[in-house]
């Protein structure tokens, strides 16, 4: 079965082009033959590569001297191709990756592998009982950063009895890969161990770097605390003071940055990866002959084991870590949306104001009219009667005199009238319209005792130097 859907898989995917080189690192019983050698793999040479033949023929050795393990590997270590770890895409042409699979015995369900989403580790004996090789497939896959994908890639098979691993490693110029082949070269005497070039490739993928981003993530979490509780240690330079005003808009997108800062490299994926690479080692050394299975070994072995420990420790305080960022974190959004609906709410008080000042001057307005509609009421009858009277009005006294004489009569009448009326409403109006503004000053500060209340109460619940901040008891 595993041969057959490897040959689906394979004439599935798509195949890129990258930069091959080859590495083979001997160790022997006398350590003066030990050897390193990295060079380019030209197409030409690929299949003598494989099956060791030509200029990769094993070297014929002195009497004596006898190899102890090595391991040869197919590289690409700085894969370009924006494709290059995209689902379904190898970077070799079709017949060249089954033949280096077959020859190698490297796993076959590695190419299933190509869709994994974060980081993935397999370990497994093959189907030889004669002679087990212990197959391993070890892979990161990213989504698109800046229109590339990024990631890394090992495949090994070990042969037990001999010491012999095989196998093919890619990663992408972010993914620390040259560094991993660069420190693999340095542990000559090491190489018999499979686990030795997944633990350092997990070494440099939980490297201090993942600490660097939990603690700047805690540094910025305290700089959003000061800005959303409005601390006196808040200052203009971090960012959130502008003019003397808060930036509720720039803490919320940084919450939303720092949150995912926090979840960077997320230490249960890692946990998981840590059990299997244990249990991968465990298989490893039940299986060991008796003629490897020497001090050194046994060294070696207990060393990775401790070492695969530490990084355990290191990952569970690194989650603990994370949680508590994570739930300050959630206060600090809760705060943050509390104080949003607070400045909604005042706002919707403003709102309110502002309509109610609107209803008062159209009442205003209306009463003015009516007031007009009824002046008029009140003078029209007279307009209407002195328009009816006028041509005898000033002859009743006298009809000898002319008209002319009595018209001041009129004007002494009319004009003390009209003004005592105009000021008698014009103070009347004065009153009312100071009555308004009282009414509108009252409402105004309603609101902002309001918006105290609600700031005090939410400070004293959620925001307290006391409760929070400020562990120092006050003398």
């Amino acid at each position: 079965m595993d041969d057959y859907l490897f040959e689906a898989n394979v004439r599935r995917c798509k195949s890129v082009t990258e930069v091959t080189t080859y590495l083979e690192i001997f160790s022997y019983s006398d350590a003066s033959y030990n050897s390193v050698e990295e060079h380019p793999l030209t197409p030409d040479e690929f299949e003598n590569y494989l099956h060791r033949r030509g200029a990769f023929a094993p070297p014929t050795l002195p009497a004596g001297v006898v190899q102890l393990s090595c391991i040869r590997l197919v590289l690409q270590q700085e894969a370009k191709h924006p494709e290059t770890f995209t689902p379904h895409v190898i970077s070799l042409r079709p017949e060249v990756y089954k033949s280096m699979v077959v020859a190698m015995n490297l796993p076959y369900r590695a190419i299933e592998s190509t869709s994994v989403v974060g980081p993935f580790f397999w370990a497994a004996w093959d189907q030889d009982e004669i002679n087990p090789h212990l197959q391993i497939v070890f892979r990161k896959s990213d989504v698109r950063k800046k229109g590339y994908t990024r990631g890394w890639e090992l495949m090994l098979s070990h042969d037990v009895k001999n010491g012999i691993t095989t196998g093919f490693a890619k990663g992408t110029p972010s993914s620390d890969m040259m560094e991993c082949i660069k420190h693999l070269k340095s542990c000559v005497l090491q190489v018999g161990h499979p686990m030795l070039l997944p633990i350092i490739i997990f070494s440099h993928d939980i490297s201090y770097k993942t600490d660097i981003k939990q603690r700047d993530a805690r540094d910025w979490l305290r700089r959003l605390e000061h800005a959303v509780s409005m601390r006196s240690e808040i200052e203009e330079r971090e960012g959130y003071v502008k003019e003397g005003v808060v930036d509720l808009d720039a803490i919320n997108r940084d919450l939303v940055e720092c949150h995912s800062q926090v979840l960077w490299k997320r230490p249960k994926a890692y946990l998981e990866i840590l059990a299997c690479i244990e249990r991968a080692c465990d298989n490893f050394f039940k299986k060991l002959p008796d003629e490897r299975n020497d001090t050194e070994m046994k060294k070696l072995q207990n060393s990775m084991l401790g070492r695969l420990e530490f990084y355990r420790v290191k990952l569970q305080g690194i989650e603990s870590y994370a949680y508590t960022t994570l739930q300050r974190l959630e206060i600090q959004r809760s705060a943050l949306y509390n104080i949003i609906a607070q400045k909604e709410s005042k706002l919707n008080f403003q709102m309110a104001g502002e309509q109610r000042k609107i209803a008062h001057s159209s009442k205003r307005d209306s009463a003015a009219m009516k007031w007009i509609s009824l002046i008029g009421a009140v003078f029209l009858p007279g307009a209407y009667l002195a328009s009816v009277f006028s041509m005898t009005f000033f002859n009743w006294g006298d009809p000898s005199k002319p008209v002319t004489t009595s018209f001041w009569i009129y004007w002494a009448i009319d004009i003390p009238v009209t003004v005592v009326i105009v000021a008698g409403w014009y103070v009347w109006e004065k009153r009312r319209e100071a009555k308004y503004d009282r009414e509108d000053a009252d409402l105004e500060k309603g609101s902002e005792d309001m918006e105290k209340d609600i700031m005090a109460t939410m400070r004293k619940r959620t925001m307290s130097k006391v409760s929070t901040w400020d562990t120092k008891k006050k003398e």
